[in-house]
C-alpha cells in the first residue's frame, strides 16, 4: 500500500539539529492525523485525513491549484471520476473520504481535460504555462478546431458589462492584449491569463490584505485588474510580488524575465537556484535566487518555508540589484 502527504505543507515539522548528546528534536506544528484508505484506478492508496483528492493521484494535471492557497476549482483540469458522483469533482478541493474510489484516466476524465485544454489554447497564449504542452499532447488536443485566434484587445479594460461584440464565427475568441509595462519591477501579460484566480488570493484576504487587483467584468470579459483600471504606480499595488509568486502561467512576471524572453536569452536550464536568508530585516525570511550567467534574474521563496510560506515583501522579492551593481 503506498503513502502519500498532503500537498500542503504549511505544518511540516520542526527539525532542531543534534545536541550534545547526539538526540534530534521533532516539533510538529500541527497534530498528526488519522490516515484514510482510498482506491486510486485501482490501487490502494494511504492519505491522511481531511486531504485533497489530489494528494492521492500523482501526476494529476493542474493548473489553479496552489499549494499556500484554498482551491478555487478555477480551471477544471484536475477533475476526476468518483464512484458514486454524478459528475467529475475537482481533485484539488473534494476531500477524501474513507473507502472512496477514483477514476484518473477514464474516457470521461480524458474527454473533460481534452476539452479545458482546448478552450484555454484557442483564446489564451499557453506559451509560458508549464505542462501545457505536455498535456495538450498527452490528451489530444486541438485548440485550433475552434478556429485560428481573433484579431487582440487594444485594451480590455475599455469593455463595459454586456457590450458584445458580435463574432464573425470563423475565428476563435481570445484574450490577446499588449503587455502592460507601467513599473519596473514586473510586467502583467493578461493575454496570458486563464483566470484562475490565484494572484486575487494572494493579494487579499488569504495573504497580503492589500486588495490592490480583483476580477472586473463579466463572462468572457472577465479579467483582472486594478481598480478603476489604474496603472499600478497609481494603485493600492505594494509590490510584494506574491501574485507573480503564485501564478501559474507568467501572466505576471518579473520585469527582468519579460525582458529577457523578449531578447530570447531566457535559459531556465543554465540558471541555478540558491536559498538563502533575507537580510533586509530581522524576521528571517528564506529568498530562493534565481541566478544566470552570475546575475540574479528572479526571486521566490520556498512554499515549505514556516515563516514565509512563499511571501516576501517589496524588499525581499525585488531588493537584489544591489548585489550585482559593478558601477
Amino acid at each position: 500500500m503506498t503513502e502519500r502527504s498532503e500537498g500542503i505543507k504549511k505544518h511540516a515539522p520542526v527539525v532542531t539539529p543534534p545536541d550534545e548528546g547526539g538526540l534530534t528534536t521533532v516539533v510538529p506544528l500541527a497534530p498528526p492525523r488519522r490516515l484514510v484508505d482510498v482506491t486510486v484506478d485501482g490501487e490502494p492508496v494511504r492519505v491522511p485525513e481531511g486531504s485533497a483528492i489530489l494528494a492521492a493521484c500523482s501526476g494529476t494535471p493542474t493548473l489553479c491549484y496552489g499549494d499556500t492557497l484554498t482551491p478555487k476549482n478555477a480551471c477544471r483540469v484536475c477533475v476526476v471520476e468518483v464512484t458514486g458522483s454524478r459528475t467529475l469533482v475537482p481533485a484539488c478541493s473534494r476531500r477524501v473520504e474513507p473507502g472512496m474510489e477514483i477514476t484518473t484516466d477514464s474516457e470521461r476524465v480524458r474527454h473533460s481535460r481534452r476539452l479545458v485544454l482546448e478552450l484555454l489554447g484557442s483564446s489564451t497564449d499557453l506559451s509560458t504555462t508549464p505542462g501545457s504542452a505536455e498535456w495538450s499532447e498527452e490528451y489530444g488536443a486541438r485548440p485550433e478546431r475552434f478556429g485560428p485566434p481573433g484579431e487582440p484587445s487594444t485594451d480590455r479594460d475599455a469593455r463595459h458589462p454586456g457590450a458584445h461584440e458580435a463574432t464573425d464565427g470563423a475565428t476563435a475568441a481570445t484574450v490577446a492584449q499588449p503587455a502592460k509595462v507601467d513599473n519596473d519591477l514586473y510586467v502583467r501579460d493578461y493575454g496570458k491569463c486563464i483566470l484562475c484566480y490565484k494572484c486575487v488570493d494572494a493579494c487579499g484576504e488569504q495573504w497580503q490584505n492589500t486588495f490592490a487587483i480583483g476580477v472586473a467584468g463579466r463572462g468572457f470579459d472577465a479579467r483582472i485588474s486594478t481598480e478603476h483600471a489604474a496603472p499600478l504606480p497609481d494603485s493600492a499595488c505594494v509590490y510584494c510580488g506574491n501574485c507573480i509568486e503564485v501564478c501559474p502561467t507568467g501572466a505576471l512576471s518579473f520585469k527582468s524575465e519579460y525582458d529577457m524572453r523578449a531578447a530570447g536569452t531566457w535559459d531556465e536550464s543554465r540558471q541555478t537556484e540558491t536559498t538563502t536568508i533575507c537580510t533586509y530585516c530581522g524576521v528571517g525570511c528564506n529568498v530562493t535566487l534565481h541566478v544566470q550567467d552570475n546575475e540574479i534574474v528572479k526571486v521566490g521563496s520556498p512554499h515549505d518555508n514556516p515563516v514565509t510560506h512563499g511571501n516576501l515583501c517589496v524588499k525581499g522579492r525585488f531588493g537584489f540589484q544591489h548585489v550585482q551593481n559593478r558601477g
